[in-house]
């Protein structure tokens, strides 16, 4: 393929939105707060796909967000370092959710215990609203 061409293709290709890989397994609030934070105040397109647990929802929060029908996201009360359920940190994480989500998580409990519950990208979309990515 000619030089030029291959330039032109890379120029007109849309760019890969960031994602969730790599932050799946969760972590403390201060890891995952700036990204939130820097992608709602940039507009850019974020992915959650893959395993996404704990914190890793928090970027449901991302106004530009998309899920990926094939992601699983898990979902507990929110915790301090030495795992004391804290009103706070679960709020922190109810936040982060759309109306609809937040009203199922409460209503069946996920988010009094630290046992992990779990929705499919599928069911985000499809009964939260949450918007789906493209391929």
């Amino acid at each position: 393929m000619r030089p030029l061409l291959v330039i032109a293709l890379l120029l007109s290709a849309p760019a890969m939105a960031a994602s969730s890989l790599g932050y799946g397994n969760g972590g403390q609030f201060a890891r995952f707060d700036p990204i939130v934070d820097h992608y709602n105040r940039t507009g850019e397109p974020f992915r959650i796909e893959g395993h996404c647990q704990s914190s890793c929802t928090l970027f449901l929060a991302i106004r530009n967000v998309c899920v990926d029908p094939g992601a699983e996201l898990l979902f507990h009360a929110g915790h301090d370092r030495s795992r004391n359920i804290t009103a706070a940190a679960t709020q922190h994480l109810m936040n982060a959710y759309n109306a609809k989500l937040r009203a199922y998580l409460a209503a069946n409990r996920y988010m009094d215990t630290l046992a992990f519950h779990s929705i499919s990208g599928r069911d985000l979309i499809e009964k939260f609203g949450y918007r789906r990515c493209a391929r």
